[in-house]
Parts: C-alpha cells; structure tokens; sequence
C-alpha cells in the first residue's frame, strides 16, 4: 500500500492512503490520526490500512478526493531516529580518491553511518531555505526504509523482518563546511541541514520484483534545473543492504518504531548513469583534470528526484524542489 501526510497545520498532519497510481486519496482518521500511530501499532492498523487502500485502487472508497502533492508533508514530518548510512561504497571511494586519501579496507566491511536531526523533516515541494549560497549546497538522492521495533543485538534477516515502509529521500549537504565539522573528529551537524522526502511511502510489496535482497533495483532519477543528471540504479553496487544497515544501527541500542534509516547517495560504478549528488560529479572532474567545473547549487535552482517503475509510473511521487534565500 501507498501512504502519505496531508498536512492540515498540526506538527505531525494526517495520514492519507493513496491509490497506486497517485492520482486518489482518502484520509485515513477512522484508522490512525497519523503515520507514527499506525507505525507503533502496525500489526493491527496495517490490515485496516490494507483495506482502505484494496477500496481506493478499485473505486469504492466513500469519500476520495484528488491526490495533491503540494499539500503534503513528509510522511513522517518528525522522526524519532534518522540514521543515514554510506551503502554505495563507490560513492566514499571516488571522494577519498579525489583528495588523493587511501580508503581503509574496513569501509567494505562495516557500513559508516550518521545520526541525523529528525525533528523538522521537509516536505516533498516545499523550498529548502538556507542563508548562503557559499556554504555548498548539495543534493544527495537516496532511497530510505521506516522501520518496526528492532531488537539490539539484531541480525540482519530479524531486521528485515522489521522494514515496513520505503521512501525517497534527499539527504541535503552543505559541501563547503563539511571538512571544518569533520576536522573537529565530532561527525556532521551544520552541514547537514533538514532532510526533504518524497509523499509517498509504500510498503516493500508495492515493488514487486524491484525489491529483492534487500535492495531496490530500479533507477533513482535526478533532474537539476529540468536536466536529467543521473539515474544510477539503486540495487547496482550497493554493498550493505538495508538489514545490513539496520542491524550495524541496532548494534549497541533498540530501534524503535518509525526509525528511518537511508542508503546514502545512490551510486554506481557505471558513471555512465549520472550522478545522485554533485559532490561526486566534482570528483570525477578532479580526478581527471585536477579541477571541479561543475558549481554547487545556487538560489533558485531546482532538484527533482523521482523513482519509476518498469512501465514508467511514479512509485513514490516526486521530490521537487526551489533552492531559496532565508530572509531576515
């Protein structure tokens, strides 16, 4: 099933069953007012959920109305965990070998991960608003899962056991004051700003054969300022599947219900396909010439990041987004 957050001025909105094919809605108020209810109580919503959704596709929902992505948050608006992993190692290979750093033979090994704010996620079209151009914005296309509880201590088959939801994310970067935070040895904070998704979050069967191993297997487009600049395919050369993830998070700690844990920046090998952040774009660049040409993103830009399926339709709906000013 398809799920969504309407946002109707509360912190946490209202939660929404969408047709598959985007286009119909129906609130969901007689089941669960938000997302992370239904999430802390899945196996009794989740069925009701499944119910409404089954009525929607086949057109005996009683009060449908027309799917607008415009007027949805994220689908979980606020989140009790966000941990965003580095699962493309090509993507952590081609930045260390850009500044010419070897790259320890751990990194295949045990996937890195960040703790990301999870108190003020952005929603699918609303503007990411910073100060200044001059810090480096970047955006980094990734696909996420939400999860149920997660035991520590867990393997990898408990924790996909656990993997309710999947999303589009993109997991926005501030490239010019990552080394100074990084220097410090404390991990990312100002440059990592507020972290926008796609309206939809559908459940692993939704895929259907694109999911598999953990992974999806299908392209993850992005198309900066209308031009398509990549759509690398997210099940290629990912080298830690999502239960690898959860389980390296779950660790030392429980993962709760409504966690959302991300890929990373979707890269492949193949640089043929594009790229899914412009971080990476320059690498190449320096590598080959010494130099990046390609700019960082300035106010007024545009990212649109998407996922379609084998005959062309969205699955989760479109991140689209202005890059705008923050005014005094």
């Amino acid at each position: 099933m398809k799920l969504a957050t309407l946002n109707d001025g509360t912190r946490d909105g209202q939660l929404l069953v969408v047709a598959r094919d985007l286009k119909t809605a129906h609130v969901a108020d007689g089941i669960a007012p938000t997302l992370q209810a239904a999430l802390d109580d899945w196996g009794f919503i989740a069925p009701q959920l499944a119910d409404l959704y089954l009525l929607l596709n086949e057109g005996r929902a009683r009060r449908p109305f027309d799917f607008e992505p415009a007027r949805c948050m994220a689908p979980l608006p606020r989140a009790y965990q966000w941990a965003d992993g580095s699962a493309y190692v090509n993507h952590v290979e081609l930045v260390r070998k850009a500044r010419k750093a070897e790259m320890p033979a751990s990194f295949w090994e045990d996937p890195l991960m960040y703790q990301g704010g999870s108190d003020d996620f952005i929603g699918p079209m609303d503007d990411i608003v910073l100060a200044h151009e001059e810090w480096g914005i970047d955006f980094e296309a990734e696909v996420a899962v939400v999860t149920g509880d997660v035991g520590m201590g867990a393997t990898p088959d408990e924790a996909y056991g656990q993997i309710r939801l999947l999303m589009l994310a993109n997991d926005v970067s501030l490239r010019n004051l990552i080394p100074d935070e990084l220097a410090k040895g404390f991990g990312f904070l100002q440059s990592k700003p507020a972290t926008s998704f796609a309206p939809v979050a559908v459940t692993p069967d939704e895929l259907g054969e694109a999911w598999r191993d953990g992974k999806v297997h299908l392209p993850l487009r992005s198309s900066w300022n209308g031009h398509l600049v990549g759509q690398p395919n997210a099940g290629v050369d990912m080298v830690f599947n999502f239960p690898q993830l959860i389980a390296h998070l779950a660790k030392s700690r429980r993962v709760r219900a409504g966690s959302i844990i991300g890929s990373g920046t979707v890269s492949n090998k193949d640089t043929s396909k594009g790229y899914s952040c412009i971080a990476e774009q320059r690498c190449l660049e320096m590598i080959a010439d010494g130099q990046a040409s390609t700019p960082f993103m300035r106010f007024g830009d545009s990212i649109r990041i998407e996922m379609l399926d084998e005959k062309g339709k969205s699955i989760f709906g479109a991140i689209d987004q202005a890059i705008k000013k923050l005014e005094p």
